[in-house]
């Protein structure tokens, strides 16, 4: 069963045309009216006659990610298979999705995303501050999850494997614009493996919600945060090899040949007298050997990559043995269990 959630907001002009676009691959299509000003939920179930659609609504804006969410749990629990997110504002074409589920479908993927910069008629219209920002964050990204195989990051058209999705802690993610970053981490930190698919973006008259001067300085502090989450949880907490020396020696060694440089620099600027060549081999060599031991660290992170799906590989045995055992769950536990909390 295909799932395919949309997240609304500020997109009533642009909904009803969306969900009429969407093929009959799609089993569920759940409609998120994120506490919308112009009523979008009201208006799909006004003029929507697809007896696929089903409307859920936030009394309070939760943005894109709490949306998002809202629809997995719903998805989840009538037994979908791969969730699909889609935004209704027109700029995703919902004719990819078939292409966009194939490698979950296939057993390759446990979570699929578009990108949009393999396709140049795309990033000849795409807004340049929006490609030169997409630009930076796909390194940035890389950095931060460890998917160093991936590009177009914040791309929200997706597809996820329901397996996956009921081991993601979503009590964690973030709600808002960084939900598609913070999503990538998380997997990575589940060790999911991940794969774009070539698509266009459609860029019309639809308007963006995105500030960008109030959602850089979260950008940044979200993924400096998980950088060194993800460094500790896959290089100290569940396993310690040669990376994890590297990158510790190779930043002390950093730091403690820049920390001698610049004071034995001020001095001289301050004496007039210069430095000699043993001092400036004190400094110099500790930098050179640690920039040295941070690339080793980072070819090896690259090689780190998941290449494993979750999703295909048989469950645990012990974890079958506690299932059989256990007793059976009702009432509210199981809701929880099936929304994946």
């Amino acid at each position: 069963m295909i799932a395919v959630v949309m997240p609304c907001y500020r997109v009533r002009d642009h909904v009803l045309e969306v969900i009429a676009r969407i093929g009959r691959e799609c089993d569920a299509i759940y409609v998120v009216d994120d506490a919308c000003p112009e009523g979008t939920g009201d208006h799909v179930e006004a003029h929507c006659r697809d007896p696929r659609v089903r409307v859920l609504r936030h009394a309070e804006n939760q943005g894109v990610g709490g949306a998002t969410l809202t629809g997995y749990r719903a998805a989840l629990a009538d037994g979908a298979t791969v969730l699909v997110k889609l935004d209704g504002d027109g700029q995703m074409d919902p004719a990819q999705i078939p292409r966009l589920v194939a490698p979950i479908v296939a057993g390759k993927a446990d979570y699929a995303k578009g990108n949009r910069f393999h396709d140049l008629d795309s990033l000849r219209r795409m807004p340049g501050v929006r490609l030169a920002g997409n630009s930076v964050l796909s390194f940035v990204t890389k950095l931060s999850t460890g998917y160093w195989n991936v590009i177009d990051p914040t791309n929200g058209f997706t597809a996820l494997h329901s397996a996956v999705a009921r081991e993601l802690p979503f009590e964690k993610l973030s709600r808002r614009f960084f939900f598609e970053s913070d999503l990538l981490f998380r997997l990575g930190i589940l060790r999911a493996v991940v794969c774009d698919v070539r698509m266009p973006t459609i860029y019309s008259n639809e308007k963006s919600t995105l500030v960008v001067p109030r959602i850089v300085p979260v950008f940044l502090f979200g993924h400096a945060k998980n950088t060194l989450k993800r460094i500790f949880y896959s290089y100290y907490l569940r396993n310690f090899n040669i990376a994890s020396i590297e990158i510790v020696v190779g930043l002390l060694f950093i730091s403690f040949g820049s920390a001698v440089g610049v004071r034995h620099w001020w001095l001289s600027h301050d004496t007039g007298v210069p430095a000699t060549s043993g001092t400036v081999m004190l400094a110099a060599l500790p930098v050179i050997v640690g920039v040295q031991l941070v690339l080793a660290f980072l070819s090896y992170d690259l090689q780190n990559v998941p290449r494993e799906p979750l999703s295909g590989q048989p469950p645990d045995p012990y974890e079958l043995v506690v299932r059989k055992d256990a007793p059976e769950q009702t009432g509210e536990r199981e809701r929880e269990e099936a929304q994946g909390l």
